[in-house]
């Protein structure tokens, strides 16, 4: 790998192999007036990653951190998509990307830092087989290392696969492009020296011990990156400046425990999420208004300093909802909402809820309630994904949308931002891997879940929903899936630790982790841990593993009872698709000139035809008889004629002895007078004329390739099955 500028004496170089190709990061040279900046090299990829600073805003109380990622088109000899010759707004990809990349480096700051931290990374190279998304997060980590911002880290991130060999299934670091069409796990893991701190896996109901092995193998890889960032850091790092931590003084600190810390603990006693936000609300602003109120009658300094008194106030407030919250579940085993550590809240679930949706569901889980709806289309509704790597198209999109009302605020609407994008990309990758394949179910599938009551893990809901109404709409899907929550919670010496099953909106606030896994019986299909400490070890990953497939089962045999297997048909509202398969010369002739044969026969037919270089036709019409029909006319053009097949023709010629009937363009067959009709014919114009549309069916192929119909046939089978009826 070349460096650039190679011969800049500031330049500082590290290299080490990773997964057989050489990881280089470099400094020294690019953006140096930014706080920090490297470039990550793997393969034939290339990243810029940089890091700025600024002072905290006035009256801010909380860390801003900005991460944003882009790829450039130009990286990979690409012109942007669209109109406008310049990239835009940035894609699903580079969203969950970013993500992908603030989640385990957010916790890694010092409590009470509140400078602002804003880090970039573009994608300069892509040669379509190393991605990007893993290589970006390794050098915004790198960055943060070098730079003077208190980061806690380094951290590392790779991806792991697990391929099928004829040796057995083995597990590869970083796979390419092309390897991860043979992977049955999409393993994302980043971490640092004390252990693990963001996972993400997507799979094909794969155990939990494959599981834990995808990531111990994933551990060893991330230790050797660490190295390598430790030693750029050791050759050009710069000493940390924390500047001023915001936090609230010990005497506030202890001013508020001592006027709130009974009443507090009664409020987080209160098991309704409205009555108990409540009771904290009116107790915040006792405590504020009695004990901390601004002083607007003195000076401005009297008034800048009680501003800051409260404000510091608020601060130890919440840090003293959150110490109670976890004393309560860790000391003496009590939820805010009175369960046990591993019970799951009450469950509920209805499909068919909707008359016109191809399908739909409830499910609800304590205050968290999903609606879920299925629709059904062609290949023409496929998303078409054009990105660094060659474009493609998706016959499978799940969308999550969290409306205001469902938490019960007034707030701005606006397009999906990037939680809904990472949830709905959550439960879209673990519905994923129940799916059937597109050769045994051809359709086009879009699942929308909307959240019309949310207090915590409505991710996970939207899994347990979309499974749901999948089913309703007879999508023949291999197995039920569902989600469930794990979250942490510890002491103040992070001693005595205690996990929790299935999660609210307050414990996920206030505690340590968000370890969210889907999957059937039997494996998993998802996961996401978003995590608040510092890291979790292997054994620690194993039993909250145990704990969520335990809590998983349970949820699976609640939604077996609502709706156990898929229905047996689709819903008549939806299209109706059929796959034939035609000699791929003949795509011509069904196509015609500049389209005509085929733009005909979808007018005729009132369907729509899709037809792959491969010769695969996809039709996809809004009965079965028109389907049939145009099935029928397509074998006709491009097939030898069947015998026993039925074929709606129209009638281009009549003579004395019968009817020439044309089957597609270009193939006619002749219905002689005795088969036009039951009974004796005396004139074949007593039964049809010219430019007529009859069914017939084809009763001999000679010798010579001439066609012999018969539509009496027809209407005798016409008549039994009347008469069966």
């Amino acid at each position: 790998m070349a460096t650039l500028l190679n011969t800049d004496p500031s330049l500082v170089v590290v290299q080490k192999d990773i997964g057989g190709r050489t990881l280089t990061i470099e400094t020294g040279v690019i953006g140096r007036q930014a706080g920090a900046t490297v470039i990550a090299h793997y393969g034939g990829s290339t990243v810029l990653a940089s890091v700025v600073r600024a002072a905290p805003r006035e009256g801010i109380d909380f860390f801003p951190l900005t991460v944003d990622y882009r790829e450039k088109t130009p990286a990979a000899g690409k012109f942007p998509g669209g109109f406008k010759k310049r990239e835009g707004p940035p894609s699903e990809k580079e969203i969950l990307t970013m993500r992908m990349i603030d989640r385990p480096i957010r916790p890694l700051f010092p409590d009470g830092f509140l400078d602002e931290v804003m880090i970039q990374v573009f994608v300069l190279s892509h040669d379509q087989e190393n991605d990007t998304d893993v290589l970006a997060g390794t050098a915004a980590s790198a960055a943060l290392a070098i730079s003077d911002i208190p980061f806690e880290g380094p951290i590392a991130t790779v991806r792991v696969g697990r391929i099928h060999t004829d040796d057995g299934p083995r597990f590869v670091v970083n796979p390419t492009v092309s390897q991860m069409e043979y992977s049955d796990m999409d393993v994302v893991v980043a971490g640092h020296k004390d252990g693990l701190n963001m996972i993400e896996v997507g799979a094909a109901e794969v155990s939990e011990e494959a599981t834990l092995a995808a990531l111990e193998f994933g551990s060893e890889h991330i230790k050797d990156i660490l190295a390598l960032i430790g030693e750029l850091s050791a050759k050009a790092g710069r000493a940390k400046v924390a500047g001023e931590l915001h936090l609230p003084t010990p005497e506030i600190t202890a001013k508020v425990a001592s006027v709130a810390g009974a009443e507090m603990t009664a409020a987080r006693k209160i098991k309704g999420k409205k009555d108990r936000n409540n009771a904290v609300d009116a107790l915040r602003k006792k405590v504020l208004d009695g004990h901390f109120p601004l002083k607007t009658d003195g000076t401005y300094g009297e008034y800048a300093a009680s501003l800051k008194n409260r404000t510091m106030a608020k601060e130890a407030f919440k840090r003293l909802e959150e110490k109670t919250t976890r004393r309560l579940i860790v000391e003496e085993r009590t939820r805010a909402d009175g369960r046990q550590p591993t019970e799951i809240r009450p469950l509920a679930g209805k499909v068919g809820i909707l008359a016109r949706t191809h399908g739909s569901a409830m499910f609800q889980r304590g205050e968290t309630q999903s609606i879920c709806t299925v629709t059904l289309g062609t290949g023409k509704d496929e998303q078409i994904i054009d990105g660094l790597i060659p474009e493609y198209s998706k016959k499978f999109t799940l969308h999550y949308n969290f409306p205001p009302f469902s938490t019960g605020e007034v707030k701005r609407i606006s397009a999906p931002g990037r939680r809904e994008i990472g949830h709905g990309a959550l439960a879209e990758r673990s519905l994923l891997a129940v799916l059937p394949s597109a050769e045994e179910f051809p359709y086009t599938i879009r699942v929308v879940s909307d959240i019309t009551e949310s207090n915590g893990s409505s991710s996970m809901a939207s899994v347990c929903g979309g499974c749901l109404a999948l089913m309703d709409a007879g999508v023949p899907i291999r197995a039920t899936c569902a989600g469930i929550s794990v979250g942490r919670f510890a002491d103040d010496h992070d001693a005595n630790e205690l996990f929790v099953t299935d999660i609210i909106g307050e414990e996920d606030f206030f505690g340590d982790m968000d370890f969210k896994v889907a999957g059937t019986r039997e494996g998993i299909t998802g996961i996401q841990l978003d995590l608040k400490t510092r890291g979790l070890s292997m054994p620690q990953i194993r039993t909250i593993l145990d704990q969520a497939r335990i809590g998983r089962l349970e949820i699976i045999e609640v939604m077996e009872r609502i709706i156990d297997k898929p229905r047996e048909s689709i819903s008549p509202l939806a299209p109706r698709l059929i796959t034939l398969h035609i000699d791929p010369e003949k795509i011509g002739k069904l196509i015609g000139p500049g389209g005509k044969t085929i733009r005909s026969l979808q007018d005729r037919w009132t369907v729509t035809i899709d037809v792959d270089d491969d010769g695969t036709v996809q039709l996809a019409g809004l009965n079965a008889e028109t389907i049939e029909g145009a099935r029928a006319e397509i074998e006709a053009l491009c097939e030898e004629i069947k015998v026993g097949t039925v074929y709606t023709g129209k009638v281009v010629s009549m003579k004395d002895f019968g009817a020439f009937i044309e089957l597609a363009p270009g193939t006619d067959g002749m219905c002689h007078i005795s088969e036009l009709a039951e009974g004796y014919v005396k004139s074949v114009s007593d039964v049809v004329k010219l430019g007529d549309m009859v069914k017939v069916k084809v009763i001999n192929v000679d010798e010579q390739g001439r066609i012999k119909l018969s539509r009496k046939a027809v209407l005798a089978e016409e008549n039994r099955a009347k008469q069966g009826t």
